[in-house]
């Protein structure tokens, strides 16, 4: 998923992109690829920091992510393949670990920074 500022504003345009890729069972054959884009404004006033972030990176995909998953189902049904039902996604673990992984990232650029000195 990503997030964007829209002008000066309080606004963020928030999209959660969903990628569906059936092969055959030894990975020869792909049977259909299918992707969806699901993209929402929403309007953050007063709310900065890490609040923000967690808001644009975990709440607001999983507000967009049932749209996204009905829309895939859609694609798939209306291509004649079996229907399709992906399960919910853990947006706030993801991007828990997403900010765990900046902060040992963070942590070991400190750590370089003080051994060359």
């Amino acid at each position: 998923n990503s997030a964007r500022r829209i002008g000066e504003g309080t606004e963020y345009e928030v999209e959660v992109t969903v990628t569906v890729t059936a092969k055959s069972e030894d990975e020869q054959k792909t049977f259909y690829l299918a992707e969806v884009k699901q993209a929402g404004i929403f309007t953050l006033a007063g709310i900065e920091g890490e609040e923000r972030d967690q808001l644009l990176g975990a709440y607001c995909p999983n507000v967009l992510f049932p749209y996204a998953r009905e829309a895939i189902g859609g694609i798939v049904d209306k291509g004649s393949f079996p229907a399709l039902m992906l399960a919910p996604v853990n947006f706030d673990a993801i991007y828990a670990q997403a900010l765990k992984r900046k902060q040992e990232e963070a942590a070991g650029e400190a750590s370089e920074e003080q051994q060359t000195h």
